[in-house]
């Protein structure tokens, strides 16, 4: 599937004003500015997303957070930090040691609170503008190959996936971390409907 330059732009927008407000939670919670990069967009195949993130993340184990949404248009959206930088954020988070046991425990809920905010922050932004109502899941977490991931999210050949990388700076420490939006096609058409007429009423 490919989209106008009109297309990309808008919703490049959308997800930037996402994580944008999700950062300003995120400086609150750790009391830090945090720096972000505009948000890299690509519409791919699950198997081209696979291929994509394996290089990206030079085939580390990624801790995940997902979660699933219904509505207007449903899909499934994933937050995907290599395990290394979700240690580090848990740690500015918590104040909890790399490597000690009680991060261990701590780090689940504090990466599913971490992914809730990004997740809802990205997907808030696009359902207010579009005007598109939304209902979320819980959360859930896991860790994994991105091979595992994507068929945990139990994409289909066919499905579109929209993946928005981008990467953000907490004070000297580089965190990055990939937010990946899926949809199943006739989902997309839907969310692609509303864009162009958000586009046609600017």
């Amino acid at each position: 599937m490919k989209l106008s330059t009109r297309q990309l732009d808008a919703l490049q927008e959308l997800v930037n004003i996402g994580i944008g407000q999700a950062a300003g939670v995120l400086n609150d919670m750790i009391d830090s500015p945090i720096r972000l990069q505009i948000p890299y967009l690509q519409i791919l195949t699950p198997i081209d997303v696979e291929e994509e993130l394996e290089q990206h993340l030079n085939g580390e184990q990624i801790a995940a957070v997902q979660l699933k949404f219904t509505g207007s248009f449903g899909g499934i959206a994933q937050l995907v930090f290599p395990t290394n930088s979700a240690a580090l954020l848990v740690t500015m988070l918590t104040g909890e040691e790399v490597g000690t046991h009680d991060l261990d425990s701590v780090k689940i809920g504090t990466l599913s609170e971490v992914g809730n905010i990004v997740i809802n922050g990205v997907m808030g932004a696009i359902s207010n503008v579009l005007q598109q109502r939304l209902n979320y899941s819980i959360p859930t977490y896991s860790e994994g190959t991105i091979a595992n991931l994507l068929v945990s999210g139990g994409l289909a050949t066919d499905t579109v996936v929209l993946l928005a990388q981008t990467s953000f700076m907490i004070e000297r420490l580089h965190i990055e971390g990939d937010i990946i939006l899926i949809f199943n096609v006739n989902s997309f058409d839907t969310l692609l409907t509303a864009i162009n007429q958000l586009a046609g009423g600017l």
